[in-house]
């Protein structure tokens, strides 16, 4: 069930490509200040790079490593009202590179304490887009923490900072166990010590293994809900067929995170701002440090949903099982600019 209805998502999540320039500059044009930023280089091979407000600018995590954070004077170093800004580091700003980043709006950098879990979680919640950033200490043994959305997450992804772990994500398709790493090629796989209960309305429950709840480490935990016209997270079965497997999002994507699961094989990040029509098939992959590719990755953004355009093993297999993450432009028949196919 979705709990809200947006109508103008590019004030929650925009997509915005920039070059840099290697020396300092700021990214405008957002139309919100980010709490969650995303950048990767698109020209050039250099690691994803995720900053969040309730972590704090110049301390970046890479979304295809297992590092704990640093800190990078030179990186990210402002969120800011209309985007944020950058320094000379390489990662984000390379000379006369082009690059992309991705951005979501929580409640900025001041959190709330949420006592709703055993465990005492930090929480910098948008009620609007169902977004939360959750910073929480791992307890070496089974526990639960809140989450602060208005109901059930579809979608969390965990990771800790002060100390070397893997991603792991968990989507509204898996059964209780289950959980995939970003940070690798791997299916779906079942670990009773990272997630070994269902998320429910209030809290999402760790087991006591290192990767989501080692002791005295510390997690950061970014979770959404299903919101109409803005956001959709679930699965799908590819059909090994160029006239592909369509997936209903009821909204028109502008942002969409594709990874098989019954095999491996690379993420894929699609979205509205690298190609200007249909089909689109430049992505860029979370779990590698490598420049955008154009193989054999084709999709379409509808109206209200997203159709693959390939046969290829990474979306579109046939009998495949997939999950995807989606963001999106304007819901169908809303009074927000309307969503035509491109």
């Amino acid at each position: 069930m979705a709990y809200t209805t947006i109508n103008k998502s590019t004030d929650n999540f925009e997509a915005k490509m920039y070059t840099g320039n290697g020396g300092t500059q700021s990214i405008t044009g957002l139309g919100f200040q980010p709490d969650l930023t995303w950048c990767k280089g698109r020209s050039v091979a250099e690691h994803h790079n995720l900053y969040d407000a309730v972590r704090g600018v110049t301390k970046p995590l890479y979304t295809n490593l297992n590092y704990g954070e640093g800190t990078v004077t030179d990186s990210l170093t402002a969120f800011n009202s209309d985007g944020f800004s950058i320094g000379a580091n390489a990662y984000i700003n390379t000379n006369s590179a082009t690059f992309a980043s991705w951005n979501w709006k929580a409640n900025g950098s001041s959190t709330v304490t949420n006592n709703n879990g055993a465990t005492t979680s930090y929480v910098s919640h948008n009620s609007t887009s169902q977004f939360s950033i959750i910073k929480y200490t791992g307890t070496g043994s089974a526990t639960n923490i809140g989450h602060g959305l208005s109901g059930t997450p579809d979608c969390f992804i965990t990771k800790g900072y002060s100390g070397a772990t893997d991603w792991h994500l968990w989507n509204n398709s898996f059964t209780v166990n289950q959980r995939i790493k970003i940070n690798s090629t791997g299916a779906i796989s079942s670990n009773t010590s990272i997630f070994p209960t269902l998320p429910d309305a209030t809290k999402i429950y760790l087991g006591s293994g290192g990767d989501v709840n080692q002791s005295g480490i510390v997690y950061i935990c970014y979770a959404w809900k299903n919101v109409n016209g803005y956001s959709k997270f679930g699965s799908y079965i590819g059909n090994g067929n160029a006239d592909g497997t369509f997936v209903y999002t009821g909204f028109k994507p502008a942002f969409v995170l594709i990874k098989v699961t019954s095999t491996t094989n690379d993420w894929e990040i699609h979205d509205n701002k690298r190609g200007s029509s249909n089909v689109i098939n430049a992505i860029l992959q979370p779990n590698l440090n490598a420049a955008e590719s154009t193989s054999n990755r084709e999709i379409d953004f509808l109206s209200n949903g997203f159709k693959l355009r390939n046969s290829g093993s990474q979306n579109n297999n046939s009998g495949g099982t997939y999950i995807y993450m989606a963001f999106g432009q304007s819901i169908v028949g809303s009074n927000n600019v309307p969503a035509t196919a491109r």
